[in-house]
């Protein structure tokens, strides 16, 4: 799908284009989603740059992420997609400025997109909205969703550690299974918002030395290095809740040995206890009328019966005594 937005007053109109149409000339963005081999001509006619395919933008290397060819600059970042949901993914994103205006091409639906769609179509100052403005907003509203799903991850964290150190009530089997759950999920979403944030991160590295070359304004350039500082503390900051999350995923198997070892606990006393009892009834189960003269008193029976209660009171007392119980 091929969509241009141009001026329209005071704001940002989105235009679609058809199949085998040519976007205009006085387009400011041009937004590719998932395109077709002719929106990617149509694109490349009215620019003169080529389009990277969706394998091109898929590869790692920086040089093939961050790179200028016939005057345009090329930067792939790597953002977060259905990150409200319960399968958050990545997905590359590249942009493309060339002859003042903005190239995106991607194959997913980030929400940073329709946040700037939606801002830039309410108001923007026709003399100052350019490619450039448009990519630093986009940038920016990356940087601000990565912080707002770093601050729910950090919050869903702690009421997980609460659940593990402070139960409110005895922790079951199943609820182990659903904390393992959810530290797994937050610690998948953690290190994919750190991925997107360290590939920001260089990508504004490459576009504050690109912008030196393209003379851009001192407040403009000032706007980057603030992104860049930003994306680097949040890049920290998600290492940290990385390294939180491994920390409460190592106390929670500890927590489930420990209730386990306990349960192993009362069946290994439950068994020593009943030992000794279970070997005087055995013996007197025998039956042997010679030299079992236990088997002619008149009172044997209540005799074995005592004698196995106290085989069973002496090892829970030496217990207790040892503090083992």
């Amino acid at each position: 799908m091929l969509s241009v937005y141009t001026h329209n007053g005071s704001a940002l109109e989105r235009r679609p284009i058809e199949s085998g149409g040519e976007p205009p000339d006085d387009a400011i963005w041009v937004d590719l989603v998932s395109p077709s081999v002719k929106e990617d001509k149509a694109v490349e006619n009215l620019l003169g740059v080529a389009v990277p395919t969706r394998e091109e933008m898929q590869e790692i290397e920086v040089s093939s992420r961050l790179y200028v060819e016939n005057g345009a600059r090329y930067m792939t970042a790597t953002m977060m997609c259905n990150s409200d949901t319960s399968t958050p993914k990545t997905t590359p994103v590249t942009f493309i400025l060339a002859k003042g205006r903005l190239v995106t091409v991607r194959y997913d639906d980030p929400k940073p997109f329709a946040i700037v769609e939606h801002r830039l179509g309410r108001y923007c100052d026709p003399e100052k909205t350019s490619g450039e403005t448009v990519l630093i907003d986009l940038l920016d509203a990356v940087i601000d969703r990565c912080a707002d799903l770093l601050e729910r991850t950090g919050a869903e964290v702690d009421t997980i550690s609460h659940d593990i150190f402070e139960p409110e009530t005895p922790t079951s089997q199943y609820e182990y299974k659903e904390v393992l759950k959810s530290l797994g999920r937050s610690g998948d979403l953690a290190s994919k918002i750190r991925e997107s944030l360290v590939s920001m991160n260089r990508l504004l590295l490459f576009l504050s030395t690109e912008a030196e070359t393209m003379r851009w304004r001192k407040d403009r350039r000032a706007h980057l290095q603030s992104m860049r500082r930003d994306a680097a503390s949040l890049s920290d900051h998600a290492t940290y809740l990385s390294n939180k999350i491994t920390f409460l995923l190592d106390a929670m198997l500890g927590v489930v040995n420990i209730d386990q070892n306990a349960i192993i606990k009362i069946f290994s006393i439950a068994a020593v206890v009943f030992m000794p009892p279970t070997l005087v009834a055995s013996i007197y189960g025998m039956n042997f009328k010679t030299g079992m003269i236990e088997l002619e008193w008149e009172y044997g029976y209540i005799w074995a019966l005592a004698l196995i209660v106290l085989a069973a009171i002496i090892p829970l007392a030496l217990f207790k005594w040892k503090k083992w119980l």
